[in-house]
């Protein structure tokens, strides 16, 4: 991995080994990612003529820019150099607001709000809708989350947790349907209804993105999805 973006521009020969194997040689724009990426663009078109995504590895080294990724390479070789330089990269998102900790301004992507300025990063849910609400105590903004009801939290977890709150609210609120146990609100990588007697009874479900809004036939909550009604068992075919 790099720190920043580098571009080259230069008259250069691109040679690509492995699965389309090919030459070239002429005027172009050479970028490497931090994520080592590497594209390599000339006069035409918004597609690069080579690239390599992600590769492995990736050396500069005496005008000659080498790119490996199991068996492909990308090497391209600078014959004349036009101008490079090396500059700042971050994530691209929707703005969300000033950071309250630089001067930078809070994006979101589909998974996380990051800045701008700083290395501020908050993992988000990818349902959750940035509000126009301010955290009393550390002033970032506030989310909108449904999980059974609809949640006003701070952006940082660590200040105002999802998982408590869907706990505070639902924890043993429903009856296992398989024995005389209470549902729990469990992480499992998601958040899970999962029985209080496991492992001796294994029903778990997955809390939907949406809010409660009755009850199925079969004596767990209707949820209003982005989807439509559904039973919290996604599986359930008694709802009416």
């Amino acid at each position: 991995m790099h720190d920043g973006t580098r571009v080259i521009a230069g008259e250069c020969t691109t040679v690509f080994e492995g699965t389309r194997e090919r030459e070239q040689r002429g005027d172009v724009l050479v970028v490497i990612k931090p994520d080592n990426t590497v594209l390599v663009h000339d006069a035409e078109g918004y597609q690069p003529v080579a690239w390599l995504t992600r590769a492995e590895s990736v050396t500069i080294d005496d005008g000659a820019v080498t790119a490996r990724d199991g068996d492909e390479l990308l090497r391209v070789v600078t014959h004349e150099e036009h101008g490079s330089g090396r500059y700042p990269a971050s994530n691209a998102g929707v703005p969300v607001r000033e950071c309250p900790d630089c001067a930078g301004t809070l994006v979101r992507t589909r998974s996380e709000v990051t800045c701008t300025g700083c290395d501020a990063a908050y993992g988000i849910p990818s349902d959750a809708a940035v509000t126009g609400g301010r955290c009393d105590d550390c002033r970032l903004p506030t989310l909108r989350v449904e999980r059974g009801r609809a949640f006003e939290l701070c952006l940082d977890r660590d200040c105002d947790s999802l998982d408590d709150a869907v706990t505070a609210a639902f924890d043993r609120e429903w009856d296992c349907p398989d024995c005389d146990g209470d549902l729990l609100i469990l992480r499992r990588g998601g958040l899970l209804a999962g029985c209080e007697h496991y492992p001796d009874c294994d029903t778990g479900f997955s809390m939907p993105s949406g809010v409660v809004v009755g009850h199925c036939d079969c004596g767990l909550p209707l949820f209003e999805t982005a989807g439509g009604t559904r039973c919290l068992d996604s599986s359930c075919t008694q709802r009416e």
